[in-house]
């Protein structure tokens, strides 16, 4: 019995130690009670319950809509990332929102900052949590599971038209999407790791690898810009984020 326990004791140390390993080096951005080193419309995000929530109302007369006419977001103020580690947990329900990173803030609306670039997209739906999408960019440069290389931008013909268009060439697979899908938990908390190291991008979601996304495109490719989180215009929905912690790569 004496190994045992001894057994026992040194395991829970072991873990200990491992688990602390595992987050050195990061440093909380959100001190849990209130938005000291973020920015955004103060009618739509507070803290409750220890996390940042971003919450829209419903339209007086349509239930199913909500007042905002535009995506808007809750802006880190403290700096930019460039080469990064973001981990975090989120839950939303209904709707749809992201985590902006290495972004720009384009300009003010009327409910709050609009900003552009890299989103992690996650959802209450079944389709896009974990995809990389280009806010105001390029668009979705890689579906969930999908790994993609996404070409500098070249100029084709659109009906009738020429125009500039990336090509998000599919190179692999990091999983299969359903699958990836059944380990997200609804209207309940998940984990989401986001990893920038140059023009190399993942994301993950509950331990598995949701996207790996290399940009090829030296222009319209971000190596650094600020972070950022996401409302989504559409139905009315609640998003909320803790545990927010990044480390520095470089």
């Amino acid at each position: 019995m004496k190994s045992l326990l001894t057994f026992v004791a040194a395991t829970a140390v072991a873990l200990s130690i491992s688990a602390a390993d595992a987050e050195k080096g990061f440093k909380p951005i959100f001190n849990g009670k209130d938005l000291t080193g973020w920015k955004g419309n103060l009618d739509l995000w507070s803290v409750q319950d220890g996390a940042i929530t971003g919450k829209t109302p419903a339209k007086p007369d349509d239930a199913k809509k909500s007042t905002l006419t535009h995506n808007t977001f809750l802006i880190y103020t403290n700096g930019t990332v460039a080469d990064f580690e973001l981990r975090l947990s989120y839950k939303i329900v209904a709707g749809n929102s992201g985590i902006q990173y290495r972004s720009k803030e384009l300009s003010q609306g009327d409910f709050g900052p609009i900003v552009g670039g890299y989103q992690a997209d996650f959802e209450a739906g079944k389709t896009y949590s974990g995809i990389l999408y280009e806010e105001r960019g390029r668009g979705i440069l890689a579906q969930r599971g999908q790994k993609t290389a996404v070409k500098p931008e070249a100029e084709v013909e659109q009906n009738g038209k020429k125009t500039k268009k990336a090509e998000v060439k599919v190179t692999g697979e990091v999983g299969k999407s359903d699958e990836i899908q059944a380990g997200i938990k609804s209207e309940d908390w998940n984990d989401y790791v986001i990893i920038a190291k140059g023009n190399h991008l993942q994301h993950f979601i509950n331990g598995k690898q949701t996207v790996d996304v290399t940009d090829e495109d030296a222009v319209k490719g971000a190596k650094e810009g600020i972070l950022a989180l996401q409302i989504h215009a559409g139905p009315p929905m609640t998003v909320q984020f803790k545990n927010v912690r990044i480390k520095d790569l470089k």
